[in-house]
């Protein structure tokens, strides 16, 4: 098995070894930042959030450098760290696996196993950018989320019937939710679009029937909040 340990970290703190573990903390961040950028090209990025990719790798692993064996400097920073309360919005699933490898990366850097750290990020990067580019777990034609208004005269049950069965190959309603003081109802569908279906002239069939009403038609893909 392949051992690459900084033996020096886990004895004496010195410049040489603490500036190789930053700077291999942060060249791991920079690439996991920048697989992040490729995964998430044709959707809006959040800058905030590929620079935490960067940093995060390096404050672990100054975290775990200090720390060391000592109980004492353990026990206070899991005190300090107790009182700060951390949030994240990342509701997309392969965005929080980054965050998990940046942790990880940390703490082998941290912990002397350069090596490891290395691997990890090569075969995590390597991989997922491989299924993002073979399109694996994405379905056919994607599910999508509609919301359409009604006037509250509009007897909703079937009203969209003939227009989702010439549009689409699937089509559920999820939630019918009154609004406007009672006015109006606002319906939620899941649907799946057919081949080659003009989504403009879908919303135009709807526009006829609603009444030109607030209608909103967002992709499951792009919106990883909806399944929430």
């Amino acid at each position: 098995m392949i051992d690459f340990k900084i033996d020096s970290i886990t004895s004496n703190i010195t410049v040489m070894s603490l500036l190789l573990v930053i700077g291999v903390a942060f060249g791991l961040g920079v690439v996991l930042s920048l697989t992040y950028l490729f995964l998430n090209r044709k959707v809006v990025i959040s800058k905030g959030f590929a620079t935490t990719l960067v940093v995060l790798p390096v404050v672990i692993s100054a975290i775990i450098f200090l720390v060391q064996d000592s109980w004492a400097r353990a026990f206070s920073l899991a005190g300090v760290f107790a009182i700060i309360r951390f949030r994240t919005t990342q509701s997309n699933p392969r965005d929080l696996m980054l965050v998990f490898a940046t942790l990880a990366v940390g703490l082998s850097c941290g912990t002397g196993y350069i090596l490891v750290g290395v691997i990890l990020v090569a075969f995590i990067c390597v991989v997922m950018i491989v299924l993002s580019l073979i399109r694996y777990g994405e379905p056919r034609n994607p599910k999508m989320r509609l919301k359409v208004t009604i006037p509250e005269d509009l007897n909703y049950v079937g009203v969209f019937d003939e227009v989702m069965g010439k549009y689409t190959t699937e089509s559920r309603l999820v939630r019918v939710k009154s609004t406007n003081f009672g006015t109006m109802f606002d319906l939620t569908f899941d649907l799946v679009f057919k081949k080659d279906v003009n989504e403009k002239e879908f919303i135009d069939a709807l526009r006829e029937t609603n009444g030109n009403l607030t209608i909103v038609l967002q992709n499951y893909t792009y919106n990883p909040e909806l399944t929430e």
